[in-house]
């Protein structure tokens, strides 16, 4: 069968709301290469949006499923429980960054985290109003959308928003944003929307991912820390995406001289199966009522194996070193070729969490479609990369952190072929 023809079904079958970056309908795949249903090879610079860290169908992972589906492959841990969902949740307990007993909570996915962390601040508070950042993003959920901040399209046409959600500036030195900036923001909430003894918490990305890898800076977080502190706020990390060795640290939170009261997770979490958490100080997460947090697919028994497999591949496989060896190789690479092609006018990002910012060759303006031309042509030369930021002109890099060498040197050169040979059409 055809991409082509798979595709035409998909039209009639799958709403339009569900968008696609390409149309390469995959037959199987395994560590960083994936092959479509046409039997044309791919390198996977996408990981299923920084899912599968660990690679596709890792030995370890598929086998502690396969174990557990042998065993028995749902109950509800809310009826009949189950003791490895205890246990995994002790492993991240104990890996979480802070000092102090936590306690941790089991759903489905990263916007049910987000969720759930946002009803337990508001239940340990006793108050309703959170601020996040612009150019986050925090789910699809009516809070998720709330909370994200970018308009299009994940608000567009769904109505009024979720009441009681601020929006502060996401400090960026390249569009002119610092740190003062948005604190100064923050303070101009308190004066003209919101009173801080309402606010529940404050929720922040270490690294905004669909906003564009632009790193928290770490002057930001310890004033945010100190801003909670001041007003009884509580501080939310979301590291749905920057979880899981992905930024050269299990959490990317590590790498800060603070620590959150809540850390929201998914994504890499369980190596493709659907199971997201919530973990944070263990008083706080008491807060809620039993029956109050929960799900009937929350903590699925093939998730909570899939999710103790990828923590000990990651530390095994020494996957929080490697990923920041092969960030440090492909900065250095994209730094080379930025050398001459002036729309590029940044590199960055913690770990393998990389990503490249174009411009106009003037450096005048967002330039999307530069971004979307290499994206195109890597996906023509078999390199599936991902585009993100407010004005779609970022690339962002997210191959497993298991790629073989060989594969990652055979990427490399791809993108830069396909820079160059956009820069030169």
């Amino acid at each position: 069968m055809l991409n082509s023809q798979i595709a035409t079904r998909r039209d009639t079958a799958i709403s339009k709301g569900v968008g696609m970056q390409t149309q390469i309908y995959a037959a199987r795949a395994s560590n960083s290469e994936v092959w479509d249903v046409e039997g044309t090879r791919y390198i996977d610079f996408a990981a299923g949006i920084a899912v599968v860290n660990t690679g596709h169908c890792h030995p370890k992972v598929v086998e502690a499923v396969q174990t557990q589906l042998q065993a028995f492959t749902h109950t509800c841990h809310q009826v009949l429980p189950y003791e490895n969902y205890i246990h995994l949740a002790e492993r991240l307990n104990d890996k979480v960054p802070g000092d102090f007993d936590k306690k941790t909570v089991f759903v489905t996915t990263g916007a049910e985290a987000v969720e759930n962390a946002i009803k337990i601040a508001r239940a340990a508070t006793g108050r309703q109003a959170v601020i996040a950042f612009g150019g986050a993003f925090h789910g699809r959920t009516f809070m998720g959308m709330s909370l994200t901040g970018k308009v299009a399209p994940y608000k567009k046409g769904f109505g009024g928003m979720m009441p009681d959600v601020f929006h502060a500036p996401f400090p960026i030195d390249l569009h002119g944003t610092s740190v003062a900036d948005a604190m100064a923001g923050i303070e101009k909430l308190f004066k003209a929307d919101v009173d801080p003894a309402r606010v529940a918490a404050i929720i922040i990305e270490p690294v905004q991912g669909e906003g564009g890898f632009y790193p928290a800076p770490a002057e930001l977080m310890r004033a945010l820390r100190a801003l909670c502190d001041e007003h009884g706020i509580l501080l939310i990390a979301d590291e749905i995406q920057t979880g899981f060795a992905r930024t050269g640290t299990l959490f990317a939170m590590e790498g800060y001289d603070v620590v959150p009261d809540l850390t929201t997770m998914a994504k890499g979490l369980a190596g493709g199966l659907p199971l997201a958490a919530v973990t944070g100080r263990a008083e706080i997460m008491d807060a809620a009522q039993p029956g109050g947090l929960g799900g009937t697919y929350g903590g699925n028994p093939l998730g909570i194996a899939a999710a103790h497999a990828v923590l000990d591949v990651i530390e095994e496989e020494e996957l929080c070193e490697r990923a920041a060896a092969l960030g440090e190789q492909l900065k250095q690479r994209l730094t080379q070729i930025r050398a001459d092609v002036p729309q590029m006018v940044d590199v960055r990002g913690p770990g393998f969490m990389v990503a490249a910012e174009f411009n106009t060759a003037d450096g005048s303006a967002p330039d999307a479609d530069f971004a979307n031309a290499v994206r195109a042509e890597a996906l023509s030369r078999g390199l599936i990369l991902l585009t993100c930021g407010v004005y779609g002109n970022v690339i962002r890099f997210l191959a497993p952190l298991t790629i073989p060498e060989d594969v990652f040197a055979e990427a490399l050169d791809i993108l830069e072929a396909s820079i160059r040979a956009v820069k030169g059409a």
